[in-house]
């Protein structure tokens, strides 16, 4: 049976870029949203929307009754979740399955099994995988104390349900232990619903390496190359790139075909990644396995020019994969930039405000048309909204595909240079300076970057040209600019053309 409307559980970019494949492949979406998205691109998109509720905007995304409603009452078949939220979420999928709903994403046993970090962990010492030494949250805090001052320290503890970089706490000292762990617990309850940890051996100045893997319900599985993942910050990637410029041909094959054989043993199904944390030395170590879309996922899609939504609602209809391994083509360099709200210069806190400008980038033109680079923009917000404390600060990703890294380095500084967004503070120049710093351009990273780069990376003094247009934006928030009785009058407005 053919799946024929798809309700997105998700909010934001992810929702918008889910609704561009259904348009593309002629599957009405539905739009879930909560009141505060209520003037949201992704609502204003839909071909329909169903309000839902919860007691905190969050919330209302986590309430599968309310999801479940809303399947029903627009007669969507199908479920695409994104990422975050529900995704991987087992007893959702399962729940799904009971009303006669196609989860978009694999099967509920195996978001059991992979999904939640202690199995996934478990399943990878059954089948010889190789994995960081840890301990899992067994028996009393007490006792979980224990079996994780045995693995060593520095100790990472780690959400069990988790992903995204939230519920993960570095603990160096003992003393620490007890406190971080009820620290810990409580954020990944609030993130994912499961406050269960457990605690690996923290790598020192690894690289974050992870693969993207495609399957489907008859036997067949791929890969689609790695991403690096190493520009992080509290846990949480800023910036990833395909392919990585770690790897040598023989560490790649290796990485990827590892990551091939884990879902082959998995039974998996659907479009999954596998990360892990490659060690200075070469040698790596399966760290979790994301039974879902990756927020990173442009990047592959760039180089490989397969559409990876439009695979996953494909497997999801029980069709086979159109191409085998041999089949797939990769090409050339694409870097993503996470745009957040938030400030470099605070310790890249969360910042809140209105979007008074906003204007994307747009891909330069060659002498025939169109040219190298490519640049992308993932976004759900647009001029006029309000970005609040509710949800994650993403706003936006710039993805830009070039030839070879260089010029994607380059092309990628120019594409930020170029995106207008105005009202709050961002970390779009932060972004500009990573990427004209030199290590980065040479590829010589690891996940420690950011708090090692910290004084090289400080933005530059605003020039004169920027002085003149913050000091514009500023005057056009005085009373006089916008207050009513300023306004122009009826009889003025009718006239067309003027502008205040």
């Amino acid at each position: 049976m053919k799946i024929k409307k798809i309700l997105i559980a998700n909010r934001g970019e992810i929702a918008v870029r889910i609704l561009k494949t259904c348009r593309k492949l002629n599957i009405p979406g539905v739009v879930v949203f909560h009141a505060a998205d209520a003037d949201s691109p992704a609502v204003k998109m839909a071909d329909e929307t169903v309000e839902i509720f919860g007691d905190t905007p969050v919330g209302a995304y986590l309430n599968i009754d309310a999801i479940v409603n809303a399947c029903q009452l627009s007669g969507a078949d199908a479920v695409h979740p994104g990422f975050g939220f529900l995704a991987e979420n087992g007893a959702f999928a399962r729940r799904l399955a009971e009303e006669n709903i196609k989860f978009i994403g694999p099967t509920p046993d195996v978001i059991d099994l992979m999904g939640n970090k202690i199995s996934a962990r478990s399943f990878a010492i059954e089948h010889d995988i190789p994995i960081v030494p840890s301990a899992t949250q067994e028996g009393t805090t007490a006792e979980f104390i224990q079996s994780a001052i045995q693995v060593g320290f520095p100790l990472l503890l780690k959400a069990a349900a988790g992903g995204g970089g939230k519920g993960m706490t570095i603990v160096r000292e003992a003393s620490e232990l007890e406190s971080a762990i009820q620290l810990t617990s409580q954020e990944a309850m609030r993130a994912f619903g499961d406050g269960a940890l457990y605690a690996e051996k923290y790598v020192e100045q690894p690289r974050h390496i992870e693969v993207q893997v495609l399957a489907d319900e008859h036997g067949n599985v791929v890969h689609l190359g790695e991403r690096e993942c190493s520009i992080q910050r509290r846990f949480q990637k800023v910036i990833e790139e395909a392919p990585s410029p770690a790897l040598t041909p023989e560490l790649r094959e290796s990485i990827c075909n590892t990551a091939v054989s884990i879902a082959e043993k998995a039974g998996y199904h659907n479009a999954g990644t596998v990360e892990f944390i490659l060690a200075q030395d070469d040698s790596f170590y399966f760290l979790e396995m994301n039974t879902r879309l990756q927020v990173e996922h442009p990047v592959t899609e760039m180089v490989t020019d397969i559409d990876l939504v439009a695979e996953q609602i494909n497997v999801a209809n029980g069709q086979k994969l159109p191409f085998s391994q041999s089949d797939i083509e990769f090409k050339g360099h694409a870097i993503e930039c996470r745009i957040y709200a938030e400030d470099p210069e605070n310790d890249f806190a969360p910042t809140t405000g209105p979007i008074l400008v906003y204007i994307e980038p747009t891909n330069p033109n060659g002498e025939n048309g169109p040219a190298v680079p490519t640049v992308r923009v993932d976004s759900g917000f647009q001029a006029g909204m309000r970005v609040t404390s509710a949800f994650d600060p993403m706003l936006a990703k710039l993805i830009v595909y070039s030839h070879n890294r260089t010029d994607a380095i380059r092309n990628t500084e120019m594409a930020l240079a170029s995106f207008v967004l105005l009202g709050l503070k961002t970390n779009m120049d932060w972004l500009q300076s990573v990427m004209q710093e030199t290590d980065f351009q040479a590829g010589n990273f690891h996940t420690g970057y950011i708090a090692d780069k910290e004084d090289e990376l400080g933005l530059k003094p605003l020039t004169d040209a920027q002085k003149r247009l913050v000091a514009s934006v500023v005057a056009l928030q005085e009373r006089p600019l916008t207050s009513p009785e300023y306004l122009p009058k009826p009889i003025h407005k009718a006239m067309g053309g003027w502008q205040n």
